[in-house]
């Protein structure tokens, strides 16, 4: 069965892969040109349902199952739900992931802090002819200020999980796929993909 991802980003579309082995998950722009989503939603939750419903409306099949997501990192110190939803574009709206990442060890530098508390979280969501579905997971730990690792994406070079001495960065795709925060809501969804599919 195919799973069709909200997403054009071919690192995420390979880590929804790894995480849904049993189907055949493929980026929607590999099905039709990419469209213009505009991610205007208050939460994770509101972002995700908002590419997974414009993806679907877009393919015009009936048997079509959307999967998309929404993710972010959130460091309280810096304020409630900062970066949040703004996370991949927090240094700016045509801001790369390296920009991001500095900006974000400037703020938590600027605080005379060299790691401070914050999590990961991700939402998935889920629409076919049948209906919608969404899961959140969050993956807890701390940011530190010297990246470290080439592994993983955005953040995952200052991100160092609970129970590890090695950020995102620098653990194996392997390892990630097994305590993302995109992992943990995905084994909470795999059960509606199941119902959705019947």
């Amino acid at each position: 069965m195919r799973l069709i991802f909200a997403s054009s980003n071919k690192r995420k579309t390979i880590e929804i892969a790894n995480l849904l082995t049993a189907y055949e998950v493929t980026a929607y722009s590999d099905l039709i040109a990419p469209i213009a989503i505009e991610e205007n939603g208050a939460s994770f939750e509101d972002n995700a349902l908002i590419k997974t419903r414009a993806v679907f409306d877009a393919l015009n099949d009936p048997s079509a199952l959307v999967i998309g997501d929404d993710s972010g990192i959130i460091a309280p110190i810096l304020g409630d739900g900062v970066p949040g939803v703004y996370s991949a574009r927090y240094a700016g709206e045509n801001a790369g992931d390296l920009d991001n990442l500095n900006k974000l060890i400037g703020e938590v530098k600027s605080r005379g802090l060299k790691r401070t508390k914050a999590y990961y979280e991700a939402a998935i969501a889920l629409k076919s002819a049948k209906g919608e579905q969404t899961a959140s997971g969050i993956l807890r730990g701390e940011i530190v200020v010297a990246p470290r690792g080439r592994n993983g994406f955005g953040y995952d070079p200052i991100f160092i999980p609970e129970g590890f001495d090695r950020t995102l960065g620098e653990l194996s795709v392997e390892t990630k796929a097994a305590i993302s925060h995109r992992a943990k809501a995905i084994e909470t969804i795999r059960p509606f993909i199941s119902g959705l599919i019947r």
